[in-house]
């Protein structure tokens, strides 16, 4: 076969491209289709995300995705066109098989909301989808996880389950029935999914009604009953998914594959953690993660023989090692590994990375006085873990007892490893007040004083009506805005005191490791009083009854020696001798016990990984804690339902939606359960920090691409929207006086509704009272219309603090003109208004004014 037979063109614009493969060649599915997925074919998808188009070398993935009525020919011809398109695209792509139901995140996250699999094949990949086509009855079987999926089943009673949500879609009517035991978060993923398909398929007039309570929605019932029957018996409950704890994720193993001979030899390397170096690059790889997934890894040096070997050999592993056959399967190229594939490993670094760091820090010296910036650019203070430059507010308690206690300003920055604080910081963000909780915790501090240390911090979030960020800060681990607070002057003190007005316990010789070359990020920490705590590369301050010694290492520089000048008045009053390595007095080693060997050689520069920030659903609905990766994500990835945890390597922070409270307490508790379960050996003192939905700080949106710090404002619950009754009422009476006035004709095998019924339920007048949820009426529009015209571009694609003075920024296309109003939305501003709210916001997400 000729390799560039059937290859089709890539238009530039777009980020998703979908093909189905039909009689050996790969013809493309119209965008209105996309997430539409029929069982008996292969399709190819291929992602490249927007704001990497520009970048060279710029990794992009390439799924193969296997329908599970699909044929062996079907299944060879679609990783043929693969292969092929692979090498049409070049170096920098990440390839992915994928098998119906058992679909990577990669994969489900770009089908926002959600997944639909249709029975059967497809005479033609142009009637994917066809629009405003009402002479429909199917039922769709919808899997409501953070991921939605939905499959076409019997029409029957008998598909039903308590546990699962049902659309039964009758062309224009369709009626969502909530299982009694799913939640409210499945419920409003369900209906997502319905609105989708009533926009996508009926042009919008299709009417949705909504079962959650069958003795409440008699007349949507009546409809169900009249298609699928009288229900006998009662509803099964479903079986729960299988899913993938995070101890079996953990458990990663790396096998080295080479040729000997005419044979394969798979043999395995090394367990988790591992070590990046493992990875030669004219070798291949295997790296199986519980079974979970497999990822084949093939070094740039790989032959092109190799390399189109990668699916088999990956396919001849899960073969020999039992595992399912739908299981995930990743082929990873040198310098074009995923971010899931790089925090499997220990470290990760890239030279592209480490030049990123070093501007970074750049960027730190140049803005770290310029609070104005961190805030417009959240990206920035996410990147450099600072919400401001430190000059807020600060209040500080320790924990005595079961109660916290005032610490006297003087002795803000004196903590004790034996205690455990809380440390209130307050700044301003848009004129409003921003707050951060630090639960900073000694590494000798008892069980006691953590708890504790909880329940106070606690009650602080009552009083600040739970609008505290909670971050767990763990001695020795503390983030750069913390020791920003101190501006320098954190000292840490071996063992626990009152803070009774002395501050620190008084000891005959003590001997400090002072750390940092700004106020930005020095600290001090008490070590033990020997020779051997020194080190070269520092400084070091020994107290000693008489006297107070500042010993510079040989290999310290000039902006350690300024800072460490300004800790000693912290540590003690005493009269300071300067003392460079190498020419110490005899009283200074007499102090220290004597002579003693210690580090001295040059300190290598940090290693700076290259992890990218990955983001995750949390559940414990099924036993233990299952977490749902959503890649690509962004704020429309937050549902007011959800504990989400975002990884940012260096920080862990809990996100909970306003709906989510009750999980506050288990939260931190998950964050230290995903730590320790890491398969890349993560520290367990790495910070959590607690985020609420409308509290986040920019070190966490900062994350998140035009993060919108309006969108939860006036946006609709789901109990909300249906209460609202979804504008369908007068439909859904007109249907049930339709199958009232009928006897319907049943067929008694299968108990469904005869033909004179199915014509009842489609025979309603298409007319605008039947529409879904029509808006307020025409001309409502917002509450205070604009007393101005504006240009487009100064409302257009402008963030808020862009914007000119005075303008609503939640009603940024009230400005415009009339005439530039009908040019750019296609309507005028009465039509507009008249729309169902949602759809509004949605057109002006589309169009740059939301």
């Amino acid at each position: 076969m000729d390799t560039n037979r059937g290859l089709p063109a890539i238009e530039s614009h777009r980020d998703l491209h979908i093909w189905i493969t039909e009689n050996l060649k790969m013809v493309p599915v119209p965008e209105r289709a996309y997430g539409n997925f029929f069982e008996e074919h292969c399709y190819i998808v291929l992602h490249v995300p927007q704001s990497l188009k520009t970048t060279s070398g710029a990794p992009k993935d390439l799924h193969y995705w296997v329908g599970k009525e699909a044929g062996v020919e079907a299944q060879g011809t679609a990783g043929s066109f693969v292969q092929h398109l692979q090498e049409a695209l070049g170096g920098a792509t990440v390839q992915h098989r994928e098998a119906q139901g058992h679909e990577s995140a990669c994969f489900r996250s770009y089908f926002r909301p959600g997944i639909i699999y249709r029975k059967g094949g497809l005479a033609s990949a142009l009637k994917h989808v066809e629009t405003n086509v009402y002479n429909i009855q199917r039922l769709l079987h919808i899997r409501a996880g953070k991921h939605v999926s939905a499959s076409e089943v019997e029409l029957s009673w008998h598909s039903f389950n308590k546990s699962d949500i049902f659309l039964l879609d009758l062309g224009k009517m369709m009626i969502q029935w909530n299982g009694p035991k799913t939640s409210t978060a499945e419920k409003a993923r369900g209906l997502a999914l319905t609105r989708s398909l009533q926009d996508r398929e009926r042009g919008g007039r299709a009417q949705i009604g909504v079962v959650d309570d069958e003795a409440e929605a008699t007349d949507l019932m009546q409809i169900m009953e009249a298609v699928l029957g009288c229900r006998v018996g009662n509803l099964h409950t479903a079986m729960p998914s299988k899913s993938t704890d995070q101890l079996q994720k953990a458990n990663v193993r790396l096998y080295h594959v080479y040729e000997k001979g005419k044979d394969v030899v798979i043999q395995e390397l090394s367990t988790c953690p591992l070590a990046q170096d493992l990875l030669q690059k004219e070798d291949c790889y295997i790296l199986d993660q519980g079974g979970f997934k497999i990822y084949v890894w093939q070094g740039r040096m790989t032959s092109l023989q190799e390399k189109k070997a990668a699916f088999s050999r990956a396919l001849g592993f899960i073969q020999a090692k039992g595992y399912p056959s739908y299981t995930n399967v990743e082929v990873v190229d040198e310098g074009a590994e995923s971010a899931a594939f790089k925090q499997l490993f220990r470290s990760w670094s890239g030279e592209q990375r480490k030049n990123k760091h070093l501007r970074g820090m750049g960027k730190l010296l140049q803005v770290k006085l310029d609070v104005g910036k961190l805030h417009s650019h959240p990206e920035l203070a996410a990147q450099l873990r600072m919400v401001d430059d430190g000059s807020g507010k600060v209040e500080v308690w320790y924990i005595q007892g079961s109660r916290r206690q005032p610490v006297d300003p003087m002795h803000h920055g004196q903590l004790c490893a034996g205690n455990c604080y809380l440390v209130l910081y307050t700044y301003q963000k848009m004129g409003l007040d921003q707050y951060i909780l630090y639960l900073w915790q000694g590494l000798q501090a008892t069980a006691h004083e953590i708890k504790a240390l909880k329940g106070n911090a606690e009650e602080l979030d009552l009083q600040y009506h739970r609008a505290l960020v909670q971050e767990h800060v763990t001695m020795g681990s503390e983030p750069p805005h913390f020791l920003a607070i101190f501006q320098g002057q954190l000292v840490i003190f071996q063992g626990s005191a009152g803070h009774n007005g002395k501050g620190q316990p008084e000891s005959a010789t003590r001997l400090f490791h002072v750390q940092g070359t700004d106020s930005y990020n020095t600290w001090t920490l008490e070590v033990p009083a020997r020779a051997s705590a020194l080190n070269s590369n520092d400084i070091f301050l020994l107290a000693t009854a008489s006297l107070c010694y500042l010993w510079f290492g040989k290999g310290c520089s000039g902006d350690q020696r300024e800072m460490a000048r300004t800790v000693v008045t912290v540590i003690s009053r005493k009269d300071k001798e300067m003392v460079l390595e190498g020419q110490e007095p005899p009283h200074f080693w007499e102090a220290l016990g004597g002579r003693a060997p210690y580090p001295s050689s040059k300190r290598l520069p940090e290693d700076v990984s290259d992890f990218q920030p990955r983001l995750f659903e949390c559940s414990i609905q099924t036993g233990p804690l299952v977490l749902t990766e959503v890649v690509f994500f962004s704020q429309e990835d937050l549902d007011k339902y959800d504990v989400m945890l975002l990884d940012t390597w260096e920080e862990i922070f809990l996100w909970l939606g306003a709906a989510a409270s009750e999980w506050k307490q288990e939260a931190v508790a998950w964050g230290r359960e995903y730590l320790k379960t890491h398969p890349a050996g993560r520290s367990l003192a790495t910070p959590i920090v607690l985020v609420k939905q409308g509290h986040e700080p920019p070190t966490f949106t900062g994350w998140f691409h035009n993060w919108d710090p309006y969108k939860w404002t006036n946006n609709q619950s789901y109990e909300e929207v249906v209460e609202g009754g979804l504008g369908a009422v007068s439909a859904i009476s007109e249907r049930t006086a339709q199958v009232s006035s009928f006897r319907l004709s049943r067929s008694p095998r299968n108990g469904r509704a005869g033909p004179l019924a199915l014509w009842a339920l489609k025979g309603s007048k298409d007319s605008s009272e039947n529409e879904l949820e029509r808006g307020p009426k025409a001309g409502s529009g917002p509450r205070s219309v604009a007393s101005r015209s504006l240009p487009q571009e100064q409302l257009r694609h402008q963030a808020v603090e862009d914007l000119p003075e005075g303008v609503d920024p939640a009603h940024k296309e009230s400005y415009l003109s009339d005439s530039d109003f009908q040019d750019i939305f296609g309507k005028s501003k009465e039509e507009f208004y008249s729309m169902a709210k949602w759809r509004q916001q949605q057109q002006k997400k589309q169009l740059g004014f939301f």
